[in-house]
């Protein structure tokens, strides 16, 4: 019997790198449409059960606690057991959670579901960020991230209309949690199918491997293979991981606010939810707008000769003045005045978030990068929970105006905060850290 010839090898993708940084995004799309359909729902659900703004409050709490933890805990685990793994298991993790959520039955039952939802999604960002440090050389990797990142906005525009459409058409909650949970699972196909190290990709070209290999070469004084794993504690002692992990604690809640109390905040002024639709759209598309804003500028500069750092930084300067237009929302009455006012805020957002995503990639090996990621995701985390219990308690017993101030406040101390940490010392380019 004649033995078939082995299949021939398929050839190279183009620019393979930027097809898996759209998988991340697809990623990160269904991430943010999986949390965002309860936030959709809670007008419905409010009336349901009867729910105040302290008892929303403690279900998105559930959620941020087990953020909170899963960021560092997981965030190690992605740099133990790589991103092709990593991403499979967590993703089909909190898929099926977010489909299990349709079987909840109370405030209980839902704060269990979210926390164990927010457990499972606490991955992709330090996921995602490994894998960007992995595949994109520096001058790309601000637009790689604002890639990657651009779909928490894209998840949060799209989850509106689609969770009050099968809402709608149902005419009951809980298909919204089953059909928007098994996105996932679909997504699953697609990352094992497409995710592999460059080192051993089959089907990356010879010259983008080369490129990706010699980019790490050149902004390191010596290679990540075989190099020891620094511990956690080692990473806390240097100034430049404080840097990272306030630029993204001090405005994680500003965004969270708005992706988890927009809604609610614009119902308080006055407005039915199924009237908000269109106006509600535009914060989130500019702060998608804002991902690739960030993440573009930041590149063009240092492509144009400037520092990495000092590129990175102006954006964060930009970001931070920007968020300040929240508080002119507070003396207007118009819908589509208040969105607009929200979508300069989530512009300037956006592009600083990316700078503070991308930071880890700059400065850390690829062994410890989602790491310092997941770190600075759990002090963004801790700092959200306490602020959505201050949202929740302040709204049912003031007004939104208190939050507003702040919510403008807090991240212009964090950029001034992040300039001064945010350096090159004796540690840069030898060992664990690198030059930027």
């Amino acid at each position: 019997m004649r033995r078939r010839p082995p299949p021939a090898p398929r050839p190279p993708i183009h620019r393979l790198r930027w097809w898996i940084g759209a998988a991340l995004f697809a990623s990160t799309v269904i991430n943010y449409i999986d949390r965002q359909t309860l936030s959709v729902l809670v007008p419905f659900l409010k009336r349901e059960y009867q729910w105040t703004n302290e008892d929303y409050a403690m279900i998105v709490v559930s959620f941020r606690v087990a953020y909170a933890i899963g960021q560092t805990a997981l965030g190690r685990l992605m740099d133990r057991l790589g991103t092709r793994l990593g991403l499979t298991v967590t993703v089909a993790f909190y898929s099926l959670v977010a489909m299990l959520s349709s079987f909840a039955g109370g405030l209980r039952s839902f704060a269990f579901f979210r926390f164990f939802l927010g457990l499972g999604e606490s991955a992709n960002w330090p996921a995602a960020t490994k894998a960007v440090a992995e595949w994109f050389p520096r001058k790309e990797r601000g637009w790689a991230v604002a890639l990657f990142d651009s779909g928490s906005s894209i998840g949060a525009a799209i989850a509106p209309a689609l969770v009050i459409g099968l809402y709608s058409t149902f005419g009951d909650w809980r298909p919204a949690f089953i059909l928007t949970g098994s996105l996932g699972f679909l997504w699953i196909i697609l990352w094992r199918s497409l995710y592999h190290p460059p080192e051993v990709h089959p089907r990356i070209s010879p010259e983008e491997r080369e490129m990706i290999l010699a980019d790490r070469e050149e902004s390191a004084s010596e290679p990540d293979a075989g190099e020891e794993r620094p511990g956690i504690w080692k990473l806390l002692g240097m100034r430049q991981t404080w840097g990272v992990i306030i630029a993204r604690a001090f405005t994680d809640p500003v965004w969270f606010f708005i992706a988890d109390w927009f809604m609610i905040y614009l119902v308080s002024k006055g407005f039915n939810p199924e009237a908000t639709l269109i106006a509600f759209w535009i914060p989130f598309v500019a702060a998608d707008l804002g991902n690739f804003a960030g993440g573009g500028f930041s590149s063009w500069l240092i492509r144009k000769g400037w520092g990495v750092g000092r590129a990175r930084k102006a954006v964060v300067l930009f970001g931070a003045i920007g968020m300040t237009t929240l508080i002119p929302t507070i003396y207007l009455t118009g819908l589509f005045a208040i969105a607009g006012l929200f979508a300069v805020s989530t512009f300037a957002y956006a592009a600083y978030s990316t700078i503070a995503l991308v930071l880890p990639s700059d400065m850390y090996r690829s062994s410890s990068v989602a790491t310092v990621s997941g770190l600075s995701g759990t002090a963004a985390g801790i700092l959200t929970i306490i602020s959505t219990f201050l949202i929740g308690w302040i709204s049912d017993r003031y007004s939104f105006e208190p939050i507003l101030i702040a919510a403008s406040i807090i991240p212009a101390a964090g950029a001034v905060l992040t300039f001064l940490l945010v350096r090159n010392t004796r540690e840069s380019g030898a060992g664990v850290l690198r030059k930027i």
